[in-house]
């Protein structure tokens, strides 16, 4: 049976705090120290995407459903101009997982390929994305799919305190 694409309802919420859960926590095990893990993430990406869900004039959460079951999801969001980044109007895929199930069928690059058309016809003349450093697999991914890099994220601690 064919992956389907399709924007999340709320019977998916619990599916989408899984999934957002996994997400952080693959990102926490790349650094610790630059990705956070709040208490209960579940609770809060099940929270967040619900209400970014209800918001569809401003956000987009899709979700992948292979034989009945939600196996992946992407978010993104229409974004002003940022003064800080130097970035005019764009759309800004912010995550996107697959289950390790549906890995290799195609299911990350339907989800992000949606998330593009959606932001465009929303009126996004780019989208951007950051991806974790660490995380060769969706770079090739993104890369595969069109999107070029132009910016690097650096990170330094702060020095302990006396």
């Amino acid at each position: 049976m064919p992956v389907i694409i399709r924007p999340a309802k709320a019977s998916d919420a619990p599916a989408l705090g899984r999934m957002g859960a996994a997400l952080a926590h693959q990102h926490h095990g790349f650094d610790a120290e630059r990705f956070m893990v709040p208490d209960d993430v579940e609770a809060g990406y099940r929270w967040w995407l619900g209400k970014e869900a209800r918001r569809p004039d401003e956000a987009v959460v899709l979700v992948a459903e292979l034989d009945s079951d939600v196996v992946g999801y992407c978010y993104g969001r229409l974004e002003g101009v940022d003064w800080n980044m130097l970035l005019d109007k764009h759309g800004a895929l912010h995550d996107i997982w697959v289950e390790e199930k549906a890995r290799g069928t195609g299911t990350g690059r339907l989800l992000a390929e949606a998330m593009v058309q959606r932001l465009t016809e929303m009126g996004a003349p780019r989208v951007v994305l950051s991806t974790a450093a660490k995380n060769e697999s969706a770079r090739r991914l993104f890369e595969r799919l069109g999107w070029r890099p132009t910016m690097v994220e650096m990170t330094r601690e702060a020095p302990p305190r006396s």
